[in-house]
């Protein structure tokens, strides 16, 4: 298993899930709710900032490697997938909308390590649909962990809702892009 600083970043994105969660269950007197929506907002952007850096790292300084583009899917994935269920628990997002997002995520995870057992992984590659999807997540939910008025007059749960609903719909077009691109294959598999 290689180690490189793109693999150190996406590990801290790992570091972070459990960071992201944690905030909420420490006692009020440590922290006010504001500071806790605050403190996972920025351990969130963190990681999300950490996502493009790591690839443009990993890109310029030549050290992409297979565990690095394995583990920065799943990091994306676990982050996404964490902070929805915290936002759950606190109703700040629709149980639709959390079963659809999580649900894509392990049914293009399967659909993938499927099509690699039938030698056609490169069907259904990462495109640019699925970029949008994770950047639309990556958006949404800092405004929905934050959930106050920012500047005055910046409804962030109103803008996050919003968000992640874009977020939800291009979830659902980026499963739909990658079950279309696979169906030949799987057709073709099944006869």
């Amino acid at each position: 298993m290689p180690f490189n600083l793109p693999i150190a970043l996406t590990w801290l994105r790992v570091a972070a899930i459990p960071l992201v969660v944690a905030v909420f269950y420490l006692p009020n007197n440590w922290l006010t709710p504001f500071d806790k929506n605050l403190t996972a907002t920025i351990i969130f952007v963190f990681a999300a900032v950490t996502d493009w850096l790591d690839g443009f790292l990993a890109r310029r300084m030549k050290q992409e490697s297979a565990f690095g583009q394995f583990l920065d899917p799943v990091a994306d994935k676990l982050i996404v997938a964490a902070s929805l269920l915290v936002l759950l628990n606190m109703d700040r997002v629709q149980v639709w909308v959390a079963l659809i997002i999580i649900g894509r995520e392990i049914t293009i995870s399967a659909l993938r390590e499927w099509m690699a057992l039938l030698g056609a992984g490169k069907s259904v590659a990462v495109h640019m649909v699925g970029k949008l999807k994770t950047t639309a997540q990556l958006v949404a939910i800092p405004f929905l962990l934050l959930n106050d008025t920012l500047f005055g007059w910046l409804n962030c749960a109103l803008v996050g809702t919003w968000l992640i609903w874009i977020a939800c719909f291009l979830t659902l077009w980026s499963m739909f892009y990658y079950m279309k691109k696979a169906l030949p294959q799987l057709v073709d598999k099944a006869e």
